[in-house]
């Protein structure tokens, strides 16, 4: 896989803070293949429930991943809706919805071999 297909190194992780390497800090982040951005959930209405929505998720399958890791939170708050679960599924899209500690290690394993992306949520 070439350098620009790996979805950016996550190097911190605490309440509140996600930190890529390169400095880039976030809350919220979006994460894919060649870059990632700050997740902010006005954009789509996301709120803790009903929680992510497909459009939340629209942006990573833009930039054509295989996986997608959803981070709920420190203490899983955020839901996901089942549509964006069946949109991922139906787009042959692997999903693993995780607390956000457990998301960023699973994220971490696979960004070398995997066109991955990810949702990562670091509060509640």
């Amino acid at each position: 896989m070439k350098v620009s297909d790996q979805p950016p190194r996550i190097t911190h992780l605490s309440w509140g803070r996600l930190e890529i390497e390169g400095g880039q800090t976030f809350k919220d982040a979006k994460l894919f293949p060649g870059g990632g951005r700050g997740w902010d959930w006005r954009e789509t209405g996301t709120s803790h429930v009903p929680g992510v929505q497909p459009a939340d998720v629209n942006e990573l399958l833009e930039h054509g991943v295989s996986v997608v890791m959803v981070g709920r939170g420190m203490h899983e708050r955020l839901n996901v809706t089942q549509e964006t679960v069946q949109m991922l599924e139906d787009a042959e899209i692997a999903v693993h919805i995780l607390r956000t500690e457990e998301a960023v290690r699973r994220y971490t394993e696979l960004r070398e071999t995997e066109k991955g992306g990810g949702l990562f949520h670091s509060t509640c």
